[in-house]
């Protein structure tokens, strides 16, 4: 699906034909906004969670490299009358040999995915750096640590279990990670391409401002990267 609005809009709309009464939607999109914008095309009961984890890249037109081994996917039901289809995709998912896991509360593993997705996209985007620069370099280590501890506020805010340490965890997580790593949103920067930001710390911002909190360094990162959202 496109970045844009209109682009997962449209998207959607053209899975119309494919989905049956019995169909399970899975979206496994970053971003925190993707359920509430099928269940406006769709019937809320058929709409599952879902998140994936796996660094790729786009090395050319309809071409994804996979960048490093983590390949998996988290997904649960959003009501307990869910639960049977999501066992039963597990199953499947199981059986093909995927990477796959079964959550209790979707909800909060969406956007623990997303804070930590946040920071590191933003802190590697907005300085065209690798995360070993990120962690080495004391302001831009600030900038991760801040951009998550914002979007960690509005997970609570909005009424989302996430622990109370899970910042500091995420932290220690990044000191785990390749030196190499950039999130997809810096290849796509670098590419010149569509970017995510408005998805990524361009969402914490407005979430954040409806919710009457305070995101400044999300904020600041998205109008550093406004310019290239539609890309080069």
């Amino acid at each position: 699906m496109g970045y844009g609005k209109r682009g997962r809009a449209a998207a959607a709309e053209q899975l119309r034909p494919v989905v049956g009464q019995h169909t399970v939607i899975i979206p496994f999109q970053n971003g925190v906004e993707s359920i509430e914008r099928l269940a406006k095309i769709f019937p809320r009961e058929q709409i599952l969670g879902g998140s994936a984890y796996i660094a790729t890249r786009i090395s050319a037109p309809g071409v994804i490299e996979h960048i490093g081994t983590m390949a998996g996917m988290e997904f649960g039901p959003l009501k307990p009358a869910q639960r049977a289809a999501a066992e039963a995709f597990l199953a499947a998912c199981q059986g093909a040999g995927i990477n796959a896991k079964l959550a209790d509360d979707i909800v909060r593993v969406i956007w623990q995915k997303f804070i930590f997705l946040v920071g590191v996209s933003s802190a590697t985007a907005v300085a065209r750096v690798p995360l070993g620069v990120v962690r080495s370099d004391p302001e831009l280590r600030w900038l991760l640590e801040q951009a998550m501890r914002e979007t960690y506020r509005l997970a609570r805010a909005r009424g989302v279990a996430v622990p109370e340490d899970f910042v500091e965890t995420r932290m220690r997580f990044a000191e785990t990670l390749p030196a190499e790593m950039r999130a997809s949103m810096a290849h796509d920067l670098e590419a010149g391409g569509r970017l995510e930001a408005p998805w990524l710390c361009g969402a914490v911002a407005r979430m954040s401002a409806e919710a009457g909190l305070d995101a400044p360094v999300n904020r600041a990162v998205y109008a550093a990267l406004r310019p290239f959202v539609n890309g080069s």
